[in-house]
């Protein structure tokens, strides 16, 4: 079998076993309080107390707690986040697969400081690899797999500066079409049509808007004509129409982020949902005997919390749920590591002492709480933000606001234009081969050696990055 070995064991008594597969769930933005509330929530939904009820990966035999600080930050940004769990090592906020030597912004020093992603290792190894995000797949978190690039924000040519230009770098989409590792990623399904096209091109969708490139490279022809075999698709009719099996595949279904869960059904052209995307990635990639690395991320709960707006924040964690139950379903535990995980919180609370099954987007009920029973206490609700946009003063009476609508806006503590990302530790729960090494109180970077012991063999990680280099 040359280096690829497999040392053969039992499950539950060996740290040695390969893994055939490995998928990492991110909830954007999904702390403990988001996990909590959309568990409860999730449960009402079903006509439950809900503070019973179970998320698909409550269940999951394997837990720890992780510290999400970027070298830079007490409270981590999404881009050096995702870099630490991709990589392996902790960095700088704003930037993508590149170590902390290099500073945000500086082109020169990050082209010699990139980092190898656990995907570019599949690749190399000759497994296949998918990413499928509810946000713009050049957005930090889906990125972070592929791209290597000194400031976030370059996501496509025209946020390039003129001297990062100059000195060789490349925006995120162009890193996509030209990956250099493997056949590149064989599934990616999100938003971000805006960043492939140019902007003398018109959006299929929104007629009255255009691609965002000024070099006139149109990078979804381009990687078409790089393989007969790929397909491009960017509505849910010509999704749905994908055969199970099959090529490299590119869906861009949004110029920007996909819809949110409350509004795909409203969507103008379709979405599919996280769960059909989900479940094609893992049947498309599954047909590569060697196994493959997928990145599934609910972008969404992240932007949701940022607007204040914690209805439409749950709805996308219950869909995140749902993506779970689906991968589940379709993998063998025996031959695959499953995490889900979060890559910062927000400064989401939980608060008030409802009673038992009170709706949890809704009022605390002072009139039986005997802690403020003699106190004329205006109504407030059990979630919150520390900051954000939803601050209003004075204080308002909230006895006829309906606060279970779906655009409410929960009252935030200090006024900022957008609420902010939360510093306290996440959650990562595991399960399948490999999982006992998500434990305790970890590193965030330490979740990529989780994946990578259990998705290569003992060396074989560090032989592919040095390969990489070469």
């Amino acid at each position: 079998m040359g280096r690829w070995v497999v040392l053969a064991a039992c499950l539950i008594c060996t740290s040695h076993v390969q893994a055939k597969n490995v998928i990492l769930f991110i909830g954007d933005g999904m702390g403990v309080s988001t996990v909590t509330a959309g568990r409860i929530f999730a449960g009402q939904q079903l006509g439950k107390d809900g503070e019973e009820h179970n998320l698909s990966f409550d269940t999951f035999p394997h837990l720890a707690l992780v510290k999400t600080y970027n070298v830079d930050a007490q409270v981590a940004d999404s881009a050096g986040t995702i870099t630490a769990i991709l990589t392996g090592e902790k960095t700088r906020m704003g930037v993508l697969g590149i170590s902390p030597l290099a500073a945000r912004g500086d082109c020169g020093a990050a082209l010699d400081s990139e980092l190898p992603s656990i995907a570019e290792l599949a690749e190399i190894s000759g497994k296949s690899t998918g990413i499928v995000s509810t946000a713009r797949v050049t957005h930090a978190t889906p990125a972070g797999a592929y791209a290597h690039s000194a400031d976030r924000d370059w996501e496509n040519n025209s946020r390039l500066p003129q001297k990062a230009r100059e000195e060789g770098c490349t925006d995120i989409a162009r890193q996509f079409l030209e990956m250099p590792y493997g056949d590149g990623i064989d599934v990616l399904l999100g938003g971000g049509r805006a960043q492939f096209i140019p902007n003398t091109v018109q959006d299929p969708e929104y007629p009255a808007q255009q691609g965002l490139r000024t070099d006139g490279l149109n990078i979804v022809e381009r990687w078409l004509a790089a393989d007969e075999n790929r397909v491009y698709v960017w509505n849910r009719a010509e999704f749905a129409a994908l055969p199970a099996l099959g090529g490299q595949v590119l869906g861009l279904f949004e110029p920007s982020h996909l819809q949110f869960e409350a509004d795909r059904s409203a969507d103008k052209a379709g979405e599919p949902s996280l769960v059909e995307m989900t479940r094609f990635a893992i049947k498309r990639l599954a047909q590569n005997d060697k196994g493959y690395f997928l990145l599934i991320e609910a972008g969404r709960i992240d932007h949701a919390h940022h607007f204040g707006n914690a209805y439409r924040a749950l709805v996308d964690t219950v869909a995140l749920d749902a993506a779970v139950r689906a991968a589940l379903e379709e993998v063998d535990l025996r031959d695959t590591q499953i995490i889900v995980t979060a890559d910062h919180s927000h400064t989401f609370t939980m608060s008030g002492y409802p009673a038992r099954g009170n709706p949890i987007l809704g009022k605390v009920n002072q009139e039986v709480n005997q802690l403020f029973a003699e106190q004329a206490r205006k109504p407030y609700t059990t979630l919150g933000y520390a900051n954000g946009p939803g601050y209003v003063a004075p204080y308002p009476d909230l006895t006829e606001v309906d606060t279970e609508d779906p655009n409410y806006r929960q009252i935030a503590a200090v006024p900022l234009p957008i609420e902010t990302h939360g510093g306290e530790d996440v959650a990562a729960f595991a399960t399948g081969i490999g999982a006992h090494h998500i434990r305790g109180v970890m590193e965030q970077n330490k979740i990529y050696n989780a994946m990578t012991a259990a998705l290569f063999a003992e060396h074989t990680s560090g032989q592919l990055s040095g390969e990489m280099k070469k």
